[in-house]
């Protein structure tokens, strides 16, 4: 499937406004053989930047402020646009500062939205929001080649995409990542009748449980049980044994502090679990 996404503010690959801001999404798309129960399995094959800018801010999210820096910032949350030189894969400030002239990042596209309907009974969720369903995640493994597992809920899953970001850091931060508007290529499977507790994201290295709660506590708890659901269903191991795999190799990352639930992701190196064997397939 080949598509396109807007940036967060509804701006597409032409400077034209097309939605509404808020992290408008692409989608639906109804995916035939899904129901309730399954997982569906999400190929990022391909991301692309279509335009050679971004919009960010100067800002920090209270989350990650105590009461002396945030006293310091009230003149934070200025625009900034980025030039996006897509030729050596770099981003940088379009008019810098002085201390800010020489400083560039490399470029990483990534999908701040990716999800499925949630299950019956939840209110109308917003495109800023995230859960079990997926959502508003800003988690910077969402890059071309990785995959991504969510748990379906409703008939044909209802799959969505957007927010896409040039680079983004750990957490975003300045509330707004280089938000900016992409071309996307992506494959779906589906593993029926398999259910999963929480977002997975596979990459050639890692395998990772994504947590989404209010709290960092409660996403460390989230994540830390789907990433133990993931051992004992694809590698038959007992709690005991996902504990000790768990207590020496696990990996934390914060994936978002900006929106209302925070972000926690779970990590394992698939080196450390290639001597684990999976049990036998019926």
């Amino acid at each position: 499937m080949s598509t396109h996404t807007v940036d967060s503010g509804g701006v597409d690959a032409r400077g034209v406004t097309r939605a509404l801001y808020g992290n408008p999404q692409t989608g639906p798309f109804y995916v035939g053989t899904a129901a309730a129960g399954d997982t569906l399995v999400v190929h990022l094959k391909r991301l692309r930047l279509n335009r050679d800018w971004a919009d960010s801010l100067d800002d920090l999210v209270s989350r990650t402020m105590g009461p002396r820096l945030a006293a310091r910032a009230h003149g934070l949350g200025k625009a900034v646009r980025w030039k996006l030189d897509r030729k050596r894969g770099t981003a940088r400030p379009e008019n810098p500062s002085l201390g800010m002239k020489d400083f560039t990042v490399p470029l990483r596209p990534m999908l701040g939205g990716l999800a499925v309907a949630p299950a019956f009974g939840f209110p109308p969720i917003s495109t800023g929001d995230s859960g079990r369903f997926g959502g508003n995640m800003d988690f910077n493994e969402l890059v071309e080649g990785n995959t991504v597992y969510l748990p379906v809920s409703q008939p044909g899953a209802l799959l969505y995409l957007g927010d896409a970001h040039a680079a983004q850091g750990d957490g975003e931060t300045s509330q707004f990542a280089l938000e900016t508007s992409m071309d996307v290529e992506f494959s779906v499977d589906v593993l029926p009748g398999k259910s999963i507790a929480t977002p997975r994201i596979e990459s050639p290295t890692h395998i990772t449980a994504l947590g989404q709660a209010g709290s960092l506590d409660e996403a460390i708890r989230v994540a830390t049980a789907g990433l133990t659901q993931w051992l004992e269903q694809e590698y038959g191991l007992s709690l005991s044994e996902c504990a000790q795999v768990l207590g020496t190799s696990v990996q934390y990352r914060v994936a978002n502090l900006a929106g209302r639930n925070v972000g926690v992701a779970a990590s394992l190196e698939k080196q450390r679990l290639a001597r684990l064997k999976p049990p036998a397939r019926p």
